[in-house]
């Protein structure tokens, strides 16, 4: 095994002038390290290839594809550090077989998603874009047919209470709501912790005027907000979608916004990425949507890029990284001798000499 421990960046990081999209994402710690070297792949391929892969310890993994020909032969790749806490982008099964650890960053986005709901909690509370829309088209005189949701005593629902919903409950907290929350891996005790009650999805559809789709896309939330959900809102009630598009079922969103059985939604996401301009979902004027970024801020980014570096500092130094998605790739064979080796690699060449 190499002396240096070599990480790979996949190169949809960068625009086509060679600068890194998001600016400052925290790779100078990674300049800090000693036994350190990053390099960006040379090609932007999805699915990434096993023989581009086959010379790095780690990959910091923006949006590209990982599936199972992903995977080097030579099992040398230890960590797919994921720059996000989605990870439908990558074959979690192929990764543990191979004793490959993939790691998310969730303390970076929880604060930045959690603001992007409530932006939209206020924006569609505020009716912000059609009162926007009367102004540029001199319509000031129609403000009074447009009035607004005030928040206090009104419910907010809670589907998902992991770190983005718990940091929500945190934010609503001034604005006087209730609080209702939905998460079969969340308990009473947590729930009340964080200052939600916790329901089961039915009685939260049926009770919130805003519902917030803030859990993961797995098998079992793919298309969890469908027709049958829809059904029990308020007519009254507002959907906003931070979390992934496939988790709503964009067709029965559209019929129920057209037949105006919701009040509005605010979606950050849709089922297919980009959504098509001519999809009749864009033809409605009582949504409010953004390209899946409405939480991208220097914040944001310099956040998740601290937590996929750290992941990789630690796994360099020997010991296994924080928010690891499939545990069972730290129990692998390979595992525990290469971290025994990234240990001894680490230590002052003095220390090494003395054992």
């Amino acid at each position: 095994m190499s002396d240096t421990f070599r990480v790979a960046l996949t190169r949809d990081f960068l625009k086509s002038d060679g600068t890194i999209s998001f600016g400052d994402i925290g790779l100078d710690r990674l300049d800090r390290t000693p036994g350190i070297e990053w390099e960006f792949l040379d090609e932007d391929t999805s699915p990434i290839h096993g023989d581009q892969l086959r010379d790095y310890d780690a990959l910091l993994l923006l949006a590209s594809q990982i599936d199972a020909a992903s995977v080097p032969e030579n099992g040398r790749l230890s960590l797919i550090a994921r720059f996000g806490v989605g990870f439908d982008n990558v074959d979690i099964e192929a990764c543990t077989r191979s004793g490959i650890i993939v790691t998310i960053t969730p303390n970076g986005v929880r604060r930045p998603v959690a603001v992007a709901a409530l932006t939209y909690l206020l924006s569609l509370s505020q009716k912000m874009l059609i009162k926007d829309s009367l102004v540029r088209e001199g319509r000031w005189h129609e403000r009074m047919d447009h009035m607004g949701t005030g928040l206090i005593d009104r419910t907010v629902g809670l589907i998902g209470l992991g770190n983005i919903g718990r940091e929500l409950c945190g934010l609503l907290q001034p604005f006087g709501m209730r609080i209702l929350a939905s998460d079969p891996r969340s308990s009473t005790y947590h729930a009340q912790q964080a200052g939600a009650e916790l329901v089961d999805m039915g009685t939260l559809l049926r009770m919130s005027d805003f519902v917030i789709v803030c859990c993961e896309l797995n098998s079992q939330t793919h298309h969890l907000i469908d027709g049958d959900a829809l059904s029990l809102m308020k007519e009254s009630a507002y959907l906003i979608n931070v979390a992934r598009g496939p988790i709503v079922d964009g067709q029965a969103l559209t019929h129920a916004l057209q037949e105006q059985r919701i009040a509005g939604a605010g979606l950050d996401v849709f089922e297919k990425e980009p959504i098509d301009p001519d999809d009749p979902l864009l033809e409605l004027d009582n949504i409010i949507v953004s390209p899946h970024g409405l939480a991208w801020t220097d914040e944001c980014f310099l956040g998740i890029g601290r937590n996929a570096v750290a992941a990789i500092c630690r796994l360099a130094a020997g010991r296994l990284p924080e928010f690891i998605v499939n545990p069972e790739a730290a129990r692998h064979p390979g595992m525990r001798d290469k971290l025994r080796i990234y240990a001894e690699r680490h230590q002052p060449r003095s220390e090494r000499s003395e054992s």
